[in-house]
């Protein structure tokens, strides 16, 4: 695949994961594992289905050093170990009880069991993400600035949209925390927490889907500050100086990009 859909099936990964890991509650709850959510995203891992008896198996083999098999189940368990020996560990039937050494088995998996919950959920998603080419030249990152502007100019919000999360991919720009949200605007920003616990957004690029407006602006805005809030919401709403606008907005996420790189991040 080209950059492009490499760079778009990693956000992807990534919000699959997220989706997974806010439904892995905390052992002994009665949280329900996201099940579409993660089926969804190991189709886009090296994990191949299997069913077997009444197990939902994933089986990535490979790695070079044994087969790995995860169980679609709430606890989310890999085993190293072949799919017999998990089948028989995790579904026994009556004839495979007999054994002494099955029974031990069957009771204790901690000799194949290399992970669980929230452990593998983020070594799925670090193999998937592995798969991917996401490599890049300068040409690249100009073809995501041409689109952008080209759906600017067309006024067609979706390739906006979607140009600005691959650009935001690229710097490392998130979703803003919820007193940064503006109804109707798509909005990335630079996260990070300060010294005194305050989260601090900027810079910053916003696209206001009602009057097609797209902003940019390095400002920085902290939370505890009420005015700082308020300044970003104009910001936004394009209400307030200073910012980069329109075309030039993707024009500067480019320099953003290849700034970054040529720095080493």
């Amino acid at each position: 695949m080209a950059f492009r859909e490499n760079l778009l099936q990693k956000i992807k990964i990534d919000e699959l994961a997220a989706k997974v890991l806010a439904s892995i509650g905390p052992d002994g709850s009665e949280s329900k594992l996201d099940k579409k959510s993660m089926r969804d995203l190991l189709a886009l891992s090296p994990y191949a289905p299997r069913r077997e008896r009444d197990l939902d198996l994933y089986v990535n083999a490979a790695n070079g050093v044994g087969e790995k098999v995860l169980v679609l189940d709430n606890e989310l368990p890999i085993y190293r170990t072949s799919v017999q020996d998990v089948v028989m560990r995790k579904s026994p039937e009556v004839r495979e009880m007999v054994s002494f050494r099955n029974v031990i088995k069957i009771l204790k998996d901690s000799d194949v069991k290399i992970s669980r919950k929230v452990d593998s959920l983020k070594a799925v998603q670090a193999e998937s993400i592995a798969r991917l080419d996401l490599a890049f030249g300068a040409e690249d990152i100009n073809d995501l600035r041409r689109d952008g502007i080209a759906s600017l100019e067309s006024k067609y919000a979706e390739g906006i949209d979607e140009a600005l999360a691959l650009f935001a991919e690229l710097l490392g720009y998130r979703t803003p925390p919820k007193p940064f949200l503006l109804p109707h605007c798509t909005t990335y920003v630079s996260l990070y927490r300060n010294e005194k616990g305050e989260t601090v957004v900027g810079p910053a690029v916003a696209f206001d889907r009602r009057n097609h407006r797209l902003r940019l602006t390095e400002e920085q805005f902290g939370a505890f500050d009420k005015e700082r809030v308020e300044r970003f919401h104009a910001f936004a709403a394009g209400q307030s100086p200073g910012a980069v606008e329109g075309a030039a907005v993707f024009e500067r996420l480019q320099a953003m990009v290849l700034s970054s790189r040529a720095n080493g991040n």
